[in-house]
């Protein structure tokens, strides 16, 4: 599904290749027949404005938002288990599904990191993606929620997620919710938070680029080119193999 690959893209981290191949990123969003017409207009503006915006200035955005507190955070079971045991196991049981189908974590993330899981998911067949995507659905319409409540177009992506599985839940229930919590990205509140280094897992990047090392933008305007995930080796796939 190419149109997840996309998301995956555009939710990660920007590095030069995504960000110079903004404008083919988002005609192949407006491709999908899934998004309304509102949606498809509110991520073209969004679009046209990350690919006019330094690409310094969109990491600076991007580590000020998803990297300070965790009501944000693109980790899935940091919004399920926290930091509980039960979150260990999920990781090992995510990371088995992954390499049952032949994925090895190829980039210094944590399995649950969620532009990855989009990643994953984008290489299964549409009946299982979907499936996966309703697997999070509270998950990402309370991020996406949280996105909206910064004034971040971020939370676009996650109305999109909800829309290509046709959810039956949506941002717009959480919004009133997420805006009487306490914002958690204050100076005060991550000093409380971040007092544990966190665990990472898989292998090191240079952080000056996309995680895998490859061009993100190279051959994503093109579904049939796109053959090998960013975050992930595919090793039992030939190399010619073609998406779902």
């Amino acid at each position: 599904m190419i149109e997840l690959k996309v998301i995956a893209r555009l939710m990660d981290y920007p590095c030069e290749e995504t960000h110079g191949h903004a404008e083919e990123l988002k005609e192949l969003l407006l491709d999908c027949s899934l998004f309304s017409f509102r949606l498809k207009a509110q991520l073209t503006a969004w679009l046209d404005a990350y690919g006019a915006t330094d690409l310094m200035e969109l990491q600076e955005n991007y580590g000020g938002l998803f990297d300070r507190g965790r009501a944000t955070s693109l980790l899935l079971f940091e919004h399920v288990h926290g930091e509980s045991r039960d979150r260990g196991q999920a990781m090992v049981d995510l990371m088995e599904l992954y390499g049952s189908h032949g994925f090895e974590i190829n980039a210094r993330e944590l399995p649950d990191y969620i532009p990855m899981y989009i990643e994953y998911l984008s290489q299964r067949p549409r009946v299982e993606a979907e499936d996966g995507l309703l697997d999070v659905a509270h998950i990402l319409a309370l991020v996406g929620a949280r996105l909206e409540d910064r004034d971040s177009e971020y939370g676009l992506l996650f109305r999109a997620l909800l829309d290509i599985c046709q959810a039956d839940i949506t941002v717009d229930e959480f919004l009133k919710q997420v805006a009487k919590e306490e914002r958690d990205d204050s100076l005060e509140a991550l000093d409380k938070i971040w007092e544990e280094e966190a665990v990472t897992f898989g292998m090191d990047d240079d952080p000056g680029e996309c995680p895998s090392g490859r061009p993100a933008g190279a051959g994503a305007a093109n579904e049939n080119q796109q053959t090998t995930p960013v975050h992930f080796v595919n090793a039992s796939a030939p190399a010619a193999a073609t998406n779902p």
